[in-house]
């Protein structure tokens, strides 16, 4: 009874801007689920961005995030950070989650293309004593000594300057179909989302 509180659940904290959540941001979910030890990932849409960048709507970036990693089992999108206020600090969510769920052991699940921006980070060296980080090897970013790369080179800026119209280049119907999930592209039709035609 009394080592009871050690058995601790391994869980990935995966948070990001998520607009909109991409290919990318669900293959990084599926593939640490798949080869990690892992009861589950919780997935956390940030409320107000540390860094000032403008976001479409938090509720529309919840329900995206909902469409894109809902259909994976061991899955939850968590809304923490919009009851912790602005700006959103990943410490503090971590503190949070742990307060909420002393029985998870936290790990940061982020691809190697955060590497070159994470020690501008509020408070790191805290934060990876709480949630170590679980580092998956992104195309044209750092790389990760001996693992391959897994993840593809896709982001959401890119995306947005499809869906504004901005970016040259392939057919942008063909495009955004290959870098979005389904669920998400149309509910960015749908809100006209980033100027979406």
């Amino acid at each position: 009874m009394g080592d009871s509180h050690l058995e601790r659940v391994p869980v990935a904290l995966f948070g990001g801007s998520f607009n909109p959540p991409h290919v990318g941001h669900v293959l990084a979910v599926a593939y640490a689920l798949g080869t990690e030890d892992l009861e589950r990932v919780v997935v956390v849409p940030v409320f107000e961005h540390a860094f000032g960048k403008q976001l479409a709507t938090y509720e529309h970036r919840v329900e995206m995030a909902r469409r894109a990693f809902g259909w994976l089992p061991r899955v939850e999108v968590s809304t923490i950070e919009s009851r912790l206020g602005a700006p959103s600090r990943t410490l503090r969510t971590i503190e949070a989650l742990e307060a909420e769920h002393p029985e998870w052991a936290l790990r940061l699940l982020v691809g190697s293309d955060i590497l070159g921006e994470i020690q501008k980070w509020h408070a790191f060296g805290e934060i990876a004593r709480r949630a170590p980080l679980l580092v998956l090897p992104r195309a044209g970013a750092a790389s990760v000594e001996g693992r391959p790369v897994v993840l593809p080179q896709v982001s959401s800026s890119e995306i947005r300057g499809m869906l504004t119209g901005l970016s040259a280049g392939a057919p942008p119907a063909a495009a955004l179909e290959a870098l979005l999930p389904r669920s998400v592209l149309g509910y960015v039709r749908e809100h006209r989302l980033y100027a979406a035609g």
